[in-house]
C-alpha cells in the first residue's frame, strides 16, 4: 500500500502493534498464571499501552504539523516575491510527493515569469527601436512637407494635398509614441515619480492644452472642483491620461460641446471625472473601447488610432487606480478614474 511507503507511518503503526501485542500478550499470562489482582493488572497494562499509543501519534502528528508548517511558510515567501522558495522533499510517501509536484510546480512558474520577462524585454527594446528609427525620417518628412507648402502658395492642389499628408504624419507620430509609452509601461520600465499635486493645477494645464483647438471648433472646456484637493500621482503621467480623455471628447463632439473635467474627494478615494454633451458611445463598445487598436463600427471618426484609451487605462492602473466609463446615445459620455487617497 502507498500509505505504507513512508518510513515514519510503518514505524508509528508497528509501534502501535507493538504496544497491542505486549498488552495481548501480558494479558494471557496474567490469566494463564492466575495471577492475583489480574484484573486490576490488565487494566492497568491496557492503560499504559493507550498511553504509549497516544504518546506515539502525538509525537507523529506534531512531526507533522511542523512539516506542514514549514511548507506554508515557503509558499507563503514563494508568494511575497522569493523565488528561490521550495519545499523539503526528500522522504518518501503521499505528502512529500505533494511537495515535489508543488516545488514542480514552482520551477515551472519560474520559468513562465523569467521567459515573460524576457519576452516584454525584448518587445520593449524592439519597439523603442523601432520608434527611434521612425522619428528621424518622420522629422525630415514634416520638414519636407512645410517646404512643398511654402514652395506651393499658389497652388491650391498642392497645398490641400500636402496638408493631408501633413496630418497623415501626426498621426504616424502618434501612434509610435504612444505605442512607445505603453511598451515601457508594460515592461515595468517606467518607475512613477509621485508626489502631492494639486488636481486643479493638472486639470488647468491640460485645458491651456487644448484651448485654441477648443476655440477653433467652437467648444468649451470647464473645470469643476475644489481647488484645494490633492493627490499623489506622477504629473507628467497623469496629465497625459486627463490629455487622452479631453482629446478622446474633442475628437468625438460637434460645434458647441462642453467638455468638463471634475475631481472630487471621498473619505477613501479621488474621482477625477471627463465628461461631454457629445454623441456617446454605443452599448456594445462600452466593454471594449479600452481595448488596444479597438475601432467602434459605429463610429465616425476615421482618424483615431485606438490607443489614447489604452494608454490612459495603463497609466491610470500604473497609479493603483482604476477607470470606468459611463455613455448614453445622444446625451455624452463620462469617464471616471479613481484613486485611493494616501
Amino acid at each position: 500500500m502507498k500509505l505504507f511507503a513512508n518510513r515514519k507511518i510503518r514505524f508509528l503503526f508497528a509501534g502501535m502493534l507493538f504496544c497491542i501485542l505486549v498488552f495481548m500478550l501480558i494479558s494471557v499470562l496474567l490469566m494463564v498464571f492466575e495471577v492475583k489482582n489480574a484484573v486490576y493488572l490488565i487494566i492497568i497494562c491496557s492503560f499504559c499501552m493507550a498511553v504509549t499509543i497516544l504518546i506515539l501519534c502525538y509525537m507523529y502528528f506534531r512531526e507533522q504539523h511542523k512539516i506542514m508548517e514549514d511548507a506554508i511558510e515557503q509558499i507563503m515567501e514563494y508568494i511575497a516575491g522569493n523565488r528561490n522558495a521550495s519545499i523539503e522533499c526528500n522522504d518518501e510517501g503521499e505528502l512529500y510527493r505533494l511537495f515535489h509536484e508543488v516545488n514542480s510546480l514552482v520551477a515551472i512558474l519560474n520559468a513562465h515569469t523569467e521567459n515573460e520577462k524576457n519576452a516584454k524585454k525584448f518587445l520593449r527594446n524592439t519597439i523603442s527601436d523601432i520608434s527611434h528609427q521612425l522619428k528621424t525620417p518622420l522629422a525630415a518628412l514634416n520638414i519636407y512637407n512645410g517646404l512643398i507648402q511654402d514652395e506651393a502658395e499658389e497652388l491650391s492642389a498642392i497645398q490641400e494635398f500636402s496638408r493631408f499628408s501633413g496630418q497623415e504624419l501626426d498621426r504616424i507620430e502618434t501612434l509610435v509614441q504612444n505605442l512607445l509609452k505603453i511598451t515601457k509601461l508594460d515592461a515595468g520600465a517606467v518607475i512613477l515619480e509621485k508626489f502631492p499635486e494639486h488636481i486643479f493645477d493638472l486639470a488647468e494645464e491640460v485645458k491651456r492644452h487644448f484651448l485654441f483647438r477648443a476655440r477653433q471648433e467652437g467648444k468649451e472646456i470647464c473645470l469643476w472642483g475644489n481647488e484645494e484637493i490633492m493627490l499623489l500621482c506622477d504629473r507628467s503621467w497623469l496629465i497625459e491620461a486627463i490629455s487622452n480623455l479631453v482629446k478622446n471628447a474633442l475628437d468625438h463632439t460637434e460645434k458647441g460641446a462642453l467638455i468638463c473635467i471634475e475631481w472630487r474627494l471621498f473619505p477613501s478615494i479621488v474621482q477625477i471625472i471627463i465628461k461631454d454633451n457629445g454623441s456617446g458611445i454605443h452599448q456594445e463598445d462600452l466593454h471594449h473601447i479600452f481595448k488596444r487598436f479597438y475601432r467602434s463600427r459605429f463610429s465616425k471618426d476615421k482618424q483615431g488610432i485606438g490607443l489614447g484609451l489604452s494608454l490612459t487605462k495603463v497609466i491610470v492602473e500604473a497609479h493603483e487606480g482604476t477607470i470606468e466609463v459611463s455613455s448614453m446615445l445622444g446625451a455624452g459620455t463620462s469617464f471616471t478614474m479613481n484613486f485611493l487617497v494616501q
